[in-house]
């Protein structure tokens, strides 16, 4: 019979899941078939997933890590509903993979019964293939203003009879008052579904919070599964949330420098973890409201709302940036969203994105997008048209791009061209992700701009990461525990 456990957090960003993904991996390593679950997930950051016909659909890039930690392909049942967001007050809904439909934040709640019907039957059949399920909840089950809407955390634990531990954020500050005060405000029978607690992110010497437990303890009545220290092994990994970016290191010593615009929408920017790992490369995160710095290489990275996002550049006074690199010769690169941004045109006329239905692009490529409402969604082996070799990636886009610059490819995608590139190189761009990921390819694309790779294995580090967490997570919980808590 198939058991489940499931992680809420005091607040966002709390470390979640990579949690899931540690236990995930530590679980596996005890013979278990263990697969993670989020209801439902709000990221820009979605990865390539098994849909329900065989055929590739899309889910939070999160979700995909945790299935690697289980060493299982990634499948839309592990995140039924992703929500991807689109403007300040909507987001594109995604169903099983797929998109369907669009809402208003304040529209939501109408929704929930479609969504819950959707989570429920990836539920029921995620049961059907494990020993148990690890289940991330999204934000937190203190927003009681949201309860009646709720999919995610309390409204999909009651429904599935799926306890939960609760997690809290030490490094952030006042983790004994939020984990006192989330069992304060929680009504009764959103409290019995709790059997414990989890502090995460400690740093120094854990015995001296053994009175902080105490404390929790003493408030609560809920028991402690331990504390869990700092993990430098978590900054290998994916992240899933933009807010991570707001923290980013902003620069060092690198002999190659390059900058990225953390552009409203961006989406997918774990394209850059494998240059951010090259010890002689520093990738800057541009946030709003500074200038783009004086570096080798601009990258634009994706976006979900190609229109938006170029008003957003704009605004900054990035795009003016941009022409004064490329003015001094300066290397310039867009992925998806970001190289639809470098072409003469975006237009949007059946208004997928938005309201806006047309904008000038920064006119860097001799190309124009089109924007359509058919999404392409493929993993794909890509092969370097200049280098020669091969790297795996993945497509997640809108539009269609052409124009006389297209007729200078920079990818081979099975016998297809893809991509587009100035006619001195200067400027060039893709719809691949992931491309940075293959050793390889990093390695030529390090040498055009004088740089020698490290001897990194990007995705073996990964997973060597993962199995350092699992191993981590059993040293300082009590994982037997936890686990045996699981129903």
């Amino acid at each position: 019979m198939t058991r489940a456990i499931m992680l809420q957090g005091t607040g966002s960003d709390v470390g979640k899941t990579l949690l899931v993904a540690g236990l995930c991996r530590a679980a596996l390593h005890r013979g278990l078939r263990v697969r993670p679950f989020k209801p439902q997930n709000m990221s820009n950051n979605a990865a390539i997933a098994i849909g329900l016909d065989g055929s590739p659909g899309e889910i939070g890039r999160a979700q995909w890590l945790q299935a690697r930690a289980c060493k299982v392909a990634p499948s839309v049942d592990m995140n039924p509903v992703l929500l991807k967001p689109q403007s300040d007050v909507g987001a594109q809904i995604v169903i099983h993979g797929r998109m369907a439909g669009e809402a208003a934040a304040r529209n939501f709640g109408a929704q929930k019964d479609r969504l819950m019907a959707a989570v429920m039957e990836s539920w029921q059949r995620l049961r059907e293939n494990a020993d148990l399920i690890i289940v991330e909840g999204a934000g937190s089950p203190a927003e009681i203003n949201l309860r009646d809407r709720d999919i995610a955390n309390m409204g999909f634990a009651t429904v599935a009879n799926v306890p939960v531990v609760l997690v809290g954020d030490i490094d952030r500050g006042g983790v004994i008052a939020s984990i006192a005060g989330t069992h304060l405000i929680l009504p009764d029978e959103d409290r019995r579904m709790i059997v414990g607690f989890i502090v995460n992110k400690f740093r120094g010497e854990l015995s001296l919070f053994d009175d902080g437990l105490a404390a929790i303890e003493r408030f609560t009545g809920w028991r402690s599964f331990g504390v869990v220290p700092w993990l430098k092994e978590a900054a290998l990994l994916p992240a899933e949330d933009a807010v991570v970016l707001d923290r980013a290191p902003r620069g060092g010593k690198g002999r190659l420098t390059i900058a990225v615009p953390m552009l409203s929408r961006i989406a997918n920017f774990d394209d850059l973890d494998p240059l951010r790992a090259e010890p002689d490369v520093d990738v800057v995160f541009v946030p709003p409201g500074r200038p783009i710095p004086p570096v080798d290489i601009v990258i634009l990275p994706g976006s979900k709302s190609t229109i938006a996002d170029l008003a957003f550049l704009r605004a900054q006074g990035w795009d003016r940036d941009i022409a004064s690199h490329h003015a001094a010769g300066g290397t310039i690169i867009g992925l998806c969203g970001g190289f639809q941004m470098l072409g003469r045109r975006v237009s949007d006329p059946t208004g997928t994105e938005g309201l806006d239905r047309d904008a000038p692009g920064l006119g860097l490529l001799d190309v124009e997008t089109v924007l359509e409402p058919q999404k392409t969604l493929r993993e794909v082996t890509a092969r370097s048209l200049r280098h020669g070799v091969d790297t795996s990636g993945y497509e997640i886009h809108l539009g269609h791009t052409t124009g006389p610059d297209c007729a200078r490819p920079v990818f081979g995608i099975d016998g297809a061209p893809d991509g587009a590139m100035s006619a001195n190189g200067q400027v060039w761009g893709t719809y691949l992700h992931g491309l940075f990921t293959g050793d390889e390819f990093r390695r030529r694309f390090l040498a055009d701009h004088g740089v020698e790779a490290s001897p990194l294995g990007f995705e073996q580090r990964i997973d060597d990461a993962l199995d350092a967490i699992a191993e981590a997570l059993e040293t300082h919980l009590d994982c037997a525990a936890l686990f045996a808590a699981a129903r």
